[in-house]
């Protein structure tokens, strides 16, 4: 009987590779149907690969840290029939010309096999794919090579100008030789690079989830000028419909009313009024969003993963409390899907009640802005009390933007958030 191969599944629209970040099975154990096999991880979730039959996992065919196309073949099952009768016999043995894509490598000189998203991150960055070395099955390019080739080319730098002795009176300049083809030499590596490792150093090797993240961080940087600005707001007036409502949404909704469904209701307000920072950058082109996405950053025991409520404007207070509960949860236990995690047209992070007063987020592409929030606290402020100053403790907390100055500048940058202030301040809520 021949052998079930396991294949990488299409986990969202546009998710188009991705890491095989655990083999949960090993190399001759049973499986039963719908088992999951492996773990793998995308740009946009972490997901289980499930036994498409049950048997005999035979063959490996992709090791841990390897990243392969939509549709690779991982493995290979044999059937619970088959395996009975053969146990312990080897798994069909693997073409050596064969790839992990079923493709023949490029022959020398041509355009090498690349990942669509590669291609597409060479195109933007103008690199020259024939210059990148694949680092995947079969020499396959990924978008991991093109970064890194990216990065070394940036580090070089054209060659010093050749030193010339002065010319004679009358004489005709000596003309410049040609500057040579092909990239710049590159600089020595900075001696702070490389850090010699001390007795009791603990070495982490990033995981796949880290590493796309590190990557996303450094491209927005990149991408984007990145401004903040920061506004102090009086949280009382949402403390006080807090308090008197905490008690019973905690018995209609089963789960207990926070600041951040408030932050989220005023944000969503004030996009409407400034749709600059409900946008992005399209090549020379501003893009202003017609629906409204709201991206919400969750801390997960794998990295920080930031899950879409969608038509966030379309919600009322409590919808978008319930809304948030339920993508932090399945979020935190792996029950998203890829679909969940796009399609944001603006993010909030709220990183939690550790003692932070404030702190700038990189932005999410290709969105042009992201609040963070800070704790609240009591502070003492002056206020106004029968015509004299007073001193006032009051529950007070940051929110700090930042915004892509590309798209958006500092005049609406700072109303969009002084209307976000003003509508938190005047606590008009309706739950």
């Amino acid at each position: 009987m021949a052998t079930v191969a396991v294949e990488l599944p299409a986990l969202g629209e546009s998710v188009v590779e991705g890491t095989v970040s655990r083999w949960l099975v090993k190399e001759g154990e049973r499986v039963e149907l719908d088992q999951p096999l492996v773990e793998v991880t995308t740009d946009k979730v972490d997901a289980e690969v499930p036994a498409p039959a049950a048997g005999v996992l035979a063959k490996i065919l992709v090791a841990e840290g390897e990243t392969v196309p939509v549709g690779a073949e991982l493995a290979r099952i044999e059937p619970a029939a088959a395996a009975a009768g053969t146990r312990g016999a080897a798994a069909p043995a693997r073409d050596p010309a064969e790839t992990a894509q079923g493709e023949v490598a490029a022959p020398a000189g041509e355009t090498p096999r690349v990942t669509p998203v590669a291609r597409r991150v060479a195109k933007q960055s103008r690199v020259d794919l024939r210059e990148v070395e694949g680092s995947g099955p079969g020499g396959r390019v990924s978008k991991r090579d093109v970064l890194r080739h990216r990065e070394e080319r940036s580090a070089g730098t054209p060659p010093a100008a050749a030193e010339r002795p002065a010319a004679a009176a009358g004489a005709a300049p000596t003309p410049l030789a040609p500057r040579p083809e092909g990239p710049a030499p590159a600089r020595p590596r900075p001696a702070f690079l490389d850090y010699q490792l001390q007795p009791g150093d603990r070495v982490i090797p990033m995981t796949p989830l880290r590493r796309l993240v590190a990557e996303h961080m450094v491209l927005s940087k990149r991408t984007s000028p990145h401004v903040g600005t920061v506004a102090e707001i009086d949280m009382g007036g949402v403390a006080r419909v807090r308090a008197a409502h905490k008690r019973a949404f905690q018995e209609a909704h089963g789960f207990g009313l926070s600041f951040l469904p408030f932050v989220v209701h005023a944000t969503v307000r004030a996009l409407r009024e400034y749709p600059r920072l409900n946008a992005s950058v399209l090549e020379d082109s501003i893009v202003e969003k017609k629906d409204l996405h709201m991206g919400i950053a969750v801390e997960t025991e794998k990295g920080l993963v930031v899950p879409v409520v969608r038509h966030a404007d379309r919600l009322s207070l409590a919808g978008l409390a319930q809304a948030v509960e339920d993508l932090a949860n399945r979020a935190r236990s792996k029950k998203l899907s890829p679909d969940e995690l796009k399609g944001g047209t603006f993010t909030i992070s709220n990183p939690g009640r550790e003692g932070n007063l404030y702190g700038f987020a990189i932005i999410n592409q290709p969105q042009v802005g992201i609040l963070r929030m800070g704790e609240v606290v009591k502070r003492p402020v002056v206020r106004g009390l029968d015509g004299e100053d007073a001193i006032a403790i009051r529950p007070i907390m940051h929110l700090a933007l930042s915004y892509d100055h590309r798209a958006v500048d500092g005049g609406p940058a700072n109303g969009f958030l002084h209307r976000i202030r003003e509508l938190l301040e005047e606590a008009e809520f309706d739950l």
